[in-house]
């Protein structure tokens, strides 16, 4: 018993020596845990119930190991930083609290606040802090080597990689949204943790599996699990796809596109399995003749294109894939159709009739389909019938010409070739004018030009001198253009195109008029008579004839139609004026009473008895002729034309 107190003594003498030094005992327990990330000031807080006043001695000490180490010390209410690592962090606040600037993962520790009041034992609160910083966005590198499934041992699949963390960062590896757990001789999941100089962690964490060919389209990646203040966090990474490596195990040969084909389509064969990485690849094409197998060129990786296929590329086509690694062979078969249409005949193959007579076309081709045909007209490209016969009657010289037979597969869209038959239809010459009265100007050069169509081909001359162009403008139409200076005798006679062959003659006249003169005659009879005008001016364009005379046609253009029609307003204005101003005169005289019984004669002077000529002169265009003139020459309003209307009648 004497025993046990004096062990007791010597236990509680060396615990007031070690209060006294300063050092409290490591199994004192926490009482506040306060979280901060890192960056954060960190509140240090004094027990409100201990006392800090100016008579109170209040210290700061941090736990290390086995002792405090103060920090900080507030006499009579001023405090002082003690030198160290916390000398220029550590800001007193209101009583005995403090401020701890910019915490780091060295500041997770405990601080003691220790008052000492006079008369009274040390009293003591201690304060835990916990420091956190999430990690970065982790990233994930898959193997760039490949997995093979006939490996018996994991293989590494991918690594993921999160750094500056605090703590460190827990890692979970998903495939196809399931986590992944190690699994022996399945799954391994190896890890490498590296303290950085600023405390925080940087984890690397790889993944090793054995994989199988249904794995060759998952999707792996990695999750980042942390804390930071106020509850848990986590980051993914992006989902990756691995290559995974198996052997084939069927191959198959494919025809593009997947349709019917038709000659001059781009087609390729490609020779495919389902192994991977693909095996060796033999293309090879059947002869019909012996039925042996020959070996093809210009294939590339098992793939053949035929930019344009022809119908000799039909055939039987065999691939052949022969995997190195297992030895695995395997073959597919595929027929190929390149359709077509050739040989598109007509028969007769250039008919020539007489106007009047009939003709029978027949159209013929190949074809790998069934086959319809139509007719169009070349010209035209209207559809004159359905069916390889066209049957044409009564022909004129206008049906002949190109006639083309169409010849199309229904069942393979676009497959059609056309022939083209050229109908000729024997006829003497049928001249065309292009133009049959021309406004020129003396000297100037002009091309004068004459269609003529006909066959046997005709033979075309002109009456003038010249310059003589001649071309086809198809099988049984000429143009020939003379290039000829304008001079007083073309002026006189014109120009005569005459065409010929052996079965007549043909021929027309092309006049040419100076542009600087025009003249209007305005006959006028008495008021018991029709009043008839007659106006000589450009001429107008008619219809073509296909007689052998001599047909003059005025032709010109739509600037000279307005001119005229210009003209004849200006001068049914004048007459109309005239007319009013004579009957307001005869009013105003009392010659002609309104209402009165009886009639009276109104005659017009001897002057205007005759007929009135108005005659222009100008250099220019009589479309741009604004100004009529008089008889005497004298440029007359008309207005002025009114006036003098009246002052002849007041003289009668």
């Amino acid at each position: 018993m004497d025993l046990t107190r004096l062990l007791c003594t010597l236990l509680l003498t060396a615990c007031c020596c070690r209060y006294s030094a300063g050092v409290p005992d490591e199994a004192e327990p926490v009482i506040e845990i306060l979280e901060y990330k890192v960056g954060d000031n960190a509140h240090l807080n004094c027990d409100s119930s201990l006392p800090t006043d100016n008579l109170s001695h209040v210290d700061w000490f941090f736990k290390h190991k086995d002792r405090h180490v103060r920090i900080f010390q507030v006499r009579r209410g001023q405090g002082q930083a003690d030198p160290g690592e916390y000398q220029h962090r550590l800001t007193l606040l209101d009583g005995a609290n403090l401020s701890l600037s910019q915490v780091t993962p060295r500041d997770e520790r405990t601080f003691i606040c220790q008052v000492k009041a006079l008369g009274t034992h040390a009293r003591e609160k201690y304060t835990q802090l916990r420091i956190y910083k999430a990690p970065k966005e982790p990233t994930i590198q898959a193997s760039t080597s490949g997995i093979s499934v006939i490996s018996k041992v994991p293989q590494e699949v991918a690594t993921c990689n999160g750094e500056d963390g605090y703590p460190i960062p827990h890692v979970t590896w998903y495939k196809n949204r399931k986590p992944l757990k190690e699994e022996k001789n399945r799954v391994r999941i190896s890890e490498l943790r590296t303290k950085e100089s600023s405390g925080l962690y940087t984890v690397r964490s790889t993944l090793w599996a054995q994989l199988e060919k249904e794995d060759k389209e998952a999707l792996f990646y990695c999750e980042l699990s942390y804390r930071l203040p106020g509850g848990d966090h986590m980051k993914e990474s992006q989902e990756i796809n691995v290559t995974v490596y198996y052997p084939m195990e069927k191959v198959w040969l494919e025809v593009i596109p997947n349709r019917l084909l038709k000659e001059g389509d781009r087609v390729e064969l490609q020779c495919l399995s389902d192994g991977n990485p693909q095996p060796h690849f033999t293309l090879r094409k059947q002869d019909p003749t012996n039925l042996s197998w020959l070996e093809l060129e210009n294939v590339s990786e098992g793939v053949l294109v035929l930019e344009q296929a022809q119908r000799h590329h039909s055939g039987l086509y065999e691939c052949l894939g022969l995997d190195f690694e297992t030895g695995v062979e395997a073959t597919d078969q595929q027929q190929l159709l390149v359709n077509y249409v050739s040989n598109v005949q007509v028969q007769p193959k250039a008919p020539v009739r007489s106007e009047g007579s009939s003709l029978k076309l027949n159209c013929s081709a190949e074809s790998s389909q069934p086959v319809v045909f139509h007719w169009k007209r070349e010209k035209t490209e209207e559809i004159l019938k359905n069916g390889s016969v066209l049957h044409l009657t009564n022909l004129t010289r206008e049906a002949g010409g190109g006639y083309l037979c169409v010849a199309s597969v229904p069942r393979v869209p676009g497959l059609k070739h056309t022939q083209l038959v050229n109908v000729t239809i024997n006829g003497s010459p049928w001249v065309m004018a292009k133009e049959e009265r021309l406004w020129v100007r003396e000297n100037e050069e002009v091309n004068l030009t004459c269609e003529v169509s006909g066959q046997p081909r005709p033979t075309i001359s002109w009456s003038a001198n010249g310059t003589v162009h001649e071309h086809d403008k198809d099988f049984q139409t000429v143009l020939s253009t003379l290039t000829v200076q304008v001079i007083p005798d073309l002026l006189e006679k014109g120009a005569v195109c005459q065409a010929s062959n052996s079965l007549g003659s043909n021929k027309t006249t092309i006049f040419l008029e100076l542009v600087n003169l025009t003249t209007l005659t305005i006959p006028t009879e008495n008021t018991s008579s029709s009043q008839s005008t007659t106006t000589t001016s450009s001429p107008s364009a008619k219809g073509n004839s296909t007689s052998t005379g001599d047909p003059v046609k005025k032709a010109g253009t739509k600037q000279e139609s307005k001119g005229v029609v210009i003209v004849a307003v200006i001068v049914c204005i004048l007459l109309l004026a005239v007319l009013g101003a004579v009957l307001y005169f005869l009013y105003k005289k009392g010659k002609m009473p309104c209402g009165r019984s009886g009639k009276q004669e109104i005659t017009l002077p001897l002057a205007r008895k005759n007929e009135i000529v108005v005659e222009v002169k100008s250099d220019k265009l009589p479309e741009e002729m604004g100004l009529l003139q008089g008889s005497n020459g004298d440029k007359r309003a008309p207005r002025d034309q009114e006036v003098e209307g009246v002052m002849e009648q007041k003289q009668t």
